[in-house]
Order: C-alpha cells, then sequence, then structure tokens
C-alpha cells in the first residue's frame, strides 16, 4: 500500500497559499511591529524606538483592539503579503520575513512550541523591554542604537 503524503503544516507552505486566517496566525507576537518608528526628516533613514502603540498590550504584546485598531491609530499600517517587502523595518525574527525568505520557524514561535508564551519567555517579545507612546515623552529620547 502506497502511504498518502500529508501536505506540510500551512506555516511551512509558500506564503501566496495562505488564506487570511492562516497569514494571521502566521503572526509570532512579538508586538516588534507595533513600536514607533522616528523618520530622519534629511535623509527619510527610519529608526526604531522602544516606544509602543498605545494600542499595544504590554503584557500580551498583541493589540488590545485588533479589529478597530486604525479607528484609533489611523496610520497603522496593515501587514499584507503585497506590502511585506516595502517594511524594511521588520525584524529579521519576524515571522512574515523568515516565511518569504523560505526559512523555518523558530523553536520559540507559539506554532512550533505549541505556547504563546515561549516567546515572551525566550525574551524574543517586547515584554518588559519597552514604554507605551502614553508615558514616552519625546520620541528622539527613545531611538533605539540595537534592535530588540
Amino acid at each position: 500500500m502506497d502511504a498518502i503524503a500529508e501536505a506540510p503544516p500551512f506555516w511551512e507552505q509558500p506564503l501566496e497559499t495562505l488564506d487570511r486566517a492562516q497569514w494571521e496566525a502566521l503572526c509570532d507576537g512579538c508586538g516588534k511591529c507595533c513600536l514607533l518608528k522616528a523618520e530622519d526628516e534629511d535623509d527619510g533613514q527610519i529608526y526604531m524606538t522602544n516606544i509602543a502603540c498605545k494600542m499595544l498590550d504590554m503584557q500580551s504584546a498583541q493589540c488590545s483592539d485588533y479589529r478597530r485598531r486604525r479607528y484609533f491609530v489611523p496610520d497603522c499600517v496593515r501587514l499584507t503579503r503585497s506590502k511585506l517587502e516595502t517594511f524594511s523595518w521588520l525584524p529579521d525574527s519576524c515571522a512574515y520575513k523568515m516565511r518569504a525568505r523560505d526559512l523555518p520557524l523558530p523553536e520559540w514561535h507559539y506554532l512550533i512550541s505549541g505556547n504563546r508564551e515561549t516567546i515572551h519567555e525566550t525574551g524574543n517579545s517586547i515584554r518588559g523591554k519597552v514604554i507605551t507612546e502614553v508615558e514616552a515623552g519625546p520620541i528622539e529620547q527613545h531611538i533605539l542604537d540595537e534592535p530588540l
């Protein structure tokens, strides 16, 4: 009898084959895309800060109102397959970026570990490393030399 080959899990499949729910599930929940960025007016260079969007839940590292976030933060970007390459500021550890490069998900990704806390326990999220924009003060004082 021939064994029927099982399809690989969705997160190992090409990004273009994922449906919207699978695309959303690929997010590792690090919260790094929700950090405010500063742009140099002279050369257009983007700098990361340690300031989290006011909508980011600092404990879970996820948006507190994902569905309605653009109502509260009109310039919040929507990460889609077609826009992925334009967001050069995404960290190399971003699951979307890794899969676009045909790299496997890291061990701390919840789809691999089976636990959404693993990313925090291994220090790969923003938890305990950032300040909310409500408390931050001038953005220039929060520019990072190294990414989180």
